[in-house]
């Protein structure tokens, strides 16, 4: 944006052209309202790019195609050259065979670049594969001479064509399909069919058909273009889905009954051409151009219209220079923006938007005569040739100069999308749209356009305000300060102080005619504007200036809308409390949710609205600390105001019971307002509150002052529990409930005398207190502990023993009861270690059957060959085969402890062998000794090692059980393995 605040200077360039049309190419740019200055563009390549091939041909060349980077010529009489333009140096020449005086007449390539059609000036016609060197006679097409070919780019492949066109002198269209599948390769017609489908005429006579074009449009809808030397034929029809195998035949047998649609120019120059752009491969085409005696005729291709393809149609009428008796045009391609037209010795190329010449390039004589121009559609190079040399055209950057032509033609958009990447040309499209529509009263629009242009701010403000469009001002300022960056800190704070005085005299404006829907729209508008995100900075660091405009203007309401915007709250909610609008400063509070604020104007709005308030902070939930608001809680819970301590309590509960608050004062307050307002729920909350002094919350002591002070005995036995003074719990509970004092006795059961001397206390109280026999023997079936002889010392001297008759007839049947139960359990005991001696012995007499064909479980060789294992469940194992399989599941001490063994085993292997060497005969008796005692220490290093390995089947054990999460490899070794498999 330039600066509001300096001046700059108005510097303009002479823009200079390099060619006949205005380009900005190499070219000093000026802008004359603009803040580019002396802008100048590198130095850029001609759109046409003319190169000549390195390739100087054997003989004339009398045809060329290209397609698909695949170029096919025809050279001499009898020589056919083929190139893949991705190997340049790899030349296929093929000799066409003919003996006759027959001569190439057209060449026709498919988009494939894959079959070649070469029509003889003797109405013969030839084909050749690019996969094949023999060139194949077309037996049925013989008989005509082929002028043109439509292609079929749906179905067309390597091996077939599928249904195509073909176009002859004689205005005869044919269909037909050739195919060099597998079966065919060796027949000696390649076509498999050629048949008629329709005729062209003109002036009611034949005339041969130049051209033909096969699109497809929507809902399985084709079109065929054929033109003759002055008319352009269209064909329109549907083919039924999946029937597209089967030709075209249906499209003409359709428009039969109707007269076929076809645009007719009077002049004949004896041949026309057709050409067509498509802007990506394998699309359909999106512009035409057909060049006939009249001209050129060009335009859009609309495949949604149902009757005629073409649209948008124009001719460009050929220039006074080409004289038709003289020097006709020879061919035609179609590029995104021009078509190149090809005179004898010249190439030119017009724009198709406004029609003129923008491109001439002229051959030098020496090449000869120019004889034909291509373009390869997959490719987009533009191929010229003449008997001696071949040229080729690239085209770069073929819209850079588009955006004047749209500009000048006042379609902007179209201008804007060709020079996105051109800074200083959008700027001058933009200036022109805003200029063109300020001119046609369009001001919005004009403001939106001057916004992002670098044009004089001063200047354009000034316009819109000389016109009095205070709207299109604001809009233009609204968008200038978007386009402002954040470190334009002076300018940005001018548009937005001038932005809010614009708005804030609309809304008065509005307000005094009583406009309320656009009123509230405006100020809707305007409250957008103070929030916004990008000016909240300047807003903020001006907010007095703000302030100021809003008060001069009366205008509270938005003035309170923006504190909030400004964060301000504490402004906002001390408007609302003067006016003594306590609920809309509780909805401020509660909608931007600042816990500084609620601890500050909590006391305020609790003494006048204390529902709606705790109601605020139960929504606030653990965002509030509780023991902040506490002052003022009991602040005005000391007032007596019923609702006050209701609303108080109620908050307290909701920090105990929901948000699970540990803080000791709360609960202790808590505590404090049910022992003084509601003693019912003061018992419960105590024995909700826990059982065991870690999870309780309140202080117990201060807990226990105040039942005691309250008189509650129930809540106060409760804390001595829960403080573990159990005797003080069960003299407090003795005052209030022995059923009480009876559950506080059970409670020590790790210490059997506490428990004792509690009940003992218990037993006490209701012999001397309460001088109940009865209920002092049910103590005695109450606790295991006391006995008869525990409570008899608390009875008086003249009780009779009467009154213990049954309590001490009861205490004898239970010893004799245990007596019995002790001589029945030895009895079991005895019988259980007769049956184990006897399934000792019968497992030692125990023996298992073997085949001599039976073979190990782990390794499946034979098993009688080496020393085995045989278990219960059936499965056998050779002695080193279980060791190894054993061996990885067991913990690492029993490995070691079995590593142990077996090397005291080998040791006493080795003693074994040298005692089996001679000796003399009076060591016999020694000698004989020592064995012995070997013998049986190897025997029990054998039974400790068996003891190991041998204990379980590894199949059918714990061990197979214990290995189902085992991983199959070795975390550590996981690493290892993993790389030895890449």
């Amino acid at each position: 944006m330039a600066s509001i605040l300096d001046e700059y200077e108005d510097s303009q360039n002479i823009r200079q052209s390099s060619q006949q049309h205005s380009r900005l190419a190499g070219a000093n740019i000026g802008i004359t309202h603009s803040g580019f200055v002396n802008v100048r563009l590198e130095e850029e390549k001609p759109i046409f790019n003319k190169q000549r091939i390195d390739f100087t041909p054997p003989e004339k060349i009398n045809h060329l195609a290209v397609c698909n980077n695949h170029l096919c010529m025809s050279l001499g009489k009898d020589t056919l050259l083929r190139i893949d333009l991705a190997k340049p140096d790899q030349l296929n020449q093929t000799e066409l065979g003919r003996k006759d005086d027959s001569k190439v007449h057209r060449l026709f390539l498919d988009p494939t670049g894959s079959h070649l059609l070469i029509s003889l000036n003797t109405s013969e016609c030839l084909y050749l594969n690019r996969n094949t060197q023999k060139v194949r006679s077309l037996s049925r097409w013989r008989g005509h001479l082929i002028e043109s070919v439509g292609w079929n780019k749906l179905l067309g492949n390597e091996t077939s064509t599928g249904p195509i066109l073909v176009g002859t002198s004689q205005g005869i269209i044919f269909e037909a399909e050739i195919s060099t599948s597998e079966g065919s390769l060796f027949n000696t017609n390649p076509d498999q069919y050629f048949r008629q489908v329709h005729s062209l005429e003109e002036d009611g006579k034949p005339a041969p058909v130049c051209c033909l074009e096969i699109e497809r449009g929507l809902e399985n809808k084709y079109f065929i273009i054929a033109t003759t030397r002055k008319r352009l034929f269209q064909f329109v029809g549907k083919v039924a889905e999946g029937s597209e195998q089967q030709g075209f035949s249906s499209i003409f047998n359709q428009n039969q009954d109707l007269l076929p649609s076809f645009q007719e120019f009077p002049a004949n120059m004896g041949y026309s051409e057709i050409t067509f752009y498509t802007s990506k491969l394998r699309t359909s085409p999106k512009a035409f151009a057909w060049m006939m005696g009249n001209g050129v005729l060009y335009g859009q291709l609309d495949y949604v219209r149902p009757d005629s393809l073409l649209s948008d149609v124009q001719v460009w009428e050929y220039s006074p220079d080409i004289d038709l008796s003289l020097n006709k045009p020879i061919s035609i391609v179609l590029t995104q923006f021009h078509f190149l037209l090809l005179l004898h010795d010249r190439v030119k190329a017009i724009c198709t938007l406004n029609g003129q010449v923008v491109y001439e390039d002229v051959f030098p004589d020496k090449f000869g005569t120019l004889k034909r121009m291509i373009k390869d559609p997959a490719g987009g190079l533009v191929w010229i040739y003449t008997e001696r040399a071949v040229f080729r055209y690239h085209i770069q950057r073929e819209a850079r100069d588009v955006w004047q032509m749209y500009m000048s033609m006042n379609k902007f958009d179209l201008a804007k999308e060709y020079c996105r990447d051109r800074p200083e040309c959008m700027d001058m499209v933009l200036a022109k749209e805003a200029e063109h529509c300020f001119q046609n009263k369009r001001y919005l629009e004009s403001a939106k356009c001057y916004a992002l242009t670098q044009n004089y701010f001063e200047e354009i403000a000034l316009k819109f305000i000389e016109a009095k469009q205070e709207e299109a001002l604001k809009e233009f300022l609204l968008k200038k300060l978007n386009n402002l960056k954040q470190n334009e800190r002076t300018q940005i704070t001018l548009l937005v102080t001038w932005l809010t005085e614009l708005y804030l005299n609309r809304l008065g404006q509005l307000e005094s005619d009583g406009n309320s829907i656009i009123f509230q729209e405006t100020r809707e508008e305007f409250r957008q504007f103070m929030s916004s995100s990008k000016n909240k900075e300047c807003l903020y660091n001006n907010r007095t200036t703000i302030y100021d405009l809003l008060a001069s203007h009366g205008n509270v309401d938005d003035m309170v809308y923006f504190s909030v915007v400004m964060e301000d709250y504490e402004r906002v909610i001390s408007h609302y409390c003067q006016h003594d609008d306590y609920s809309a400063a509780l909805d401020v509070l509660a909608k931007h949710c600042n816990p500084k604020l609620f601890y500050k104007f909590s006391p305020v709005l609790m003494q006048h609205i204390p529902k709606n308030v705790v109601d605020a902070w139960i929504q606030m939930g653990k965002i509030l600390d509780p023991k902040k608001l506490i002052p003022a809680l009991m602040n005005y819970s000391q007032m007596g105001s019923t609702q006050q301590i209701s609303e108080t309590i109620r908050y307290m509960e909701f920090c105990v019971y929901e948000l699970n608050v540990t803080e000791e004062a709360i609960h202790n307050y808590l505590l404090s307002l049910y022992a003084k307002y509601r003693s019912d729920s003061l018992l419960l909350y105590l024995e909700q509150a826990g059982t065991h002094a870690s999870e309780i919350h309140y202080d117990l002591k201060y807990a226990l002052r105040l039942c005691a002070e309250h008189g509650y005995l129930r809540a106060c036995v409760l804390v001595y529990r829960i403080m573990e003074l159990y005797e003080e719990a069960v003299d407090l509970a003795l005052q209030v409930d022995v059923d009480l004092a009876k559950t506080c006795a059970d409670l020590p059961e790790d210490d059997e005398e506490m428990r004792k001397k509690l009940w003992l206390k218990i037993a006490r109280h209701v012999v001397q207190e309460e001088k109940d026999v009865k209920k002092a023997m049910n103590c005695l079936s109450s606790c295991d502990l006391l006995k008869i002889e525990d409570i008899l010392p608390f009875f008086p001297d003249f009780v009779t023993i009467d009154h213990f008759k049954e309590a001490i007839c009861s205490s004898l049947e239970e010893y004799n009861q245990h007596i019995e139960e002790l001589k029945q359990e030895m009895e079991e005991a005895t019988e259980s270690a007769k049956r184990i001696r006897e399934d000792i012995q019968e497992m030692r007499n125990k023996y298992g059957v073997v085949d001599s064909q039976e073979k190990c479980a782990a390794c499946d060789f034979p098993l009688l060959n080496r020393p085995f294992y045989l278990f219960l469940c059936g499965h056998m194992f050779h002695y080193d085969c279980l060791f190894q399989e054993v061996t990885p599941h067991l913990s690492a001490y029993r490995q070691n402890r079995l590593e142990e063994l077996q090397k005291k085993l080998a040791a006493t292997t080795q003693s074994s062998k040298s005692r089996h060497r001679p000796t003399p005969k009076d060591e016999g008796d020694t000698s004989s000794l020592g064995k012995g005692n070997a013998g049986t220490s190897r025997e029990q290093i054998k039974s400790d090692i068996d003891d190991i390995i041998a204990s379980e089947c590894v199949y059918c054990g714990e061990l197979m059980i214990k290995s189902i999460d085992k991983p199959f490899i070795d975390p550590q070794k996981f690493e290892e393995e993993k790389s030895s498999w890449l």
